[in-house]
């Protein structure tokens, strides 16, 4: 069985055999870029050239910025991490509904839900969400927001 992967550091798509490096309880790495771990995906995904990847604990605190997420947000890695995705992004979904609780608190995938993003010192900015949650004990949350015009 091959299992689908998507680097929040690059947007590197890989498949594997394994879900873990080798016979340890490691996460896979990305081998594009060397990021530590990478996310499962349940199906194909394909993001957007322009997207903005953000990673979240099992809390919804950002634990890293990957590709685009500064030039969606103008913010740098040294002033979110630790904080929450949706105090920093300032992110409102359109119909009213927290989807990134949702998708910590479900495990589920939350795939094209329209948001206005407004992180801090920024002009306010439409795009669209896709939240990944991971898969494994630790918990956690891919947060990928393509902008649109």
């Amino acid at each position: 069985m091959a299992y689908l992967f998507i680097c929040p550091n690059c947007g590197q798509r890989s498949t594997a055999s394994e879900r873990t490096a080798g016979f340890r309880r490691e996460a896979k790495g990305c081998r594009h870029c060397g990021f530590g771990f990478l996310f499962e995906l349940l199906d194909d995904y394909y993001p957007a050239p322009n997207a903005a990847f953000f990673v979240c604990d099992r809390e919804g605190r950002l634990i890293g910025m990957g590709r685009g997420s500064r030039e969606l947000t103008g913010l740098s890695e040294e002033k979110v991490i630790g904080r929450s995705v949706n105090e920093v992004l300032g992110l409102q979904f359109d119909d009213g509904d927290d989807q990134v609780a949702t998708a910590l608190e479900w495990g589920v995938r939350v795939q094209r839900k329209p948001v206005a993003v407004n992180a801090e010192g920024d002009l306010p900015a439409r795009a669209v969400a896709d939240l990944f949650p991971a898969y494994d004990d630790d918990g956690g949350l891919l947060v990928v927001l393509t902008p649109t015009a």
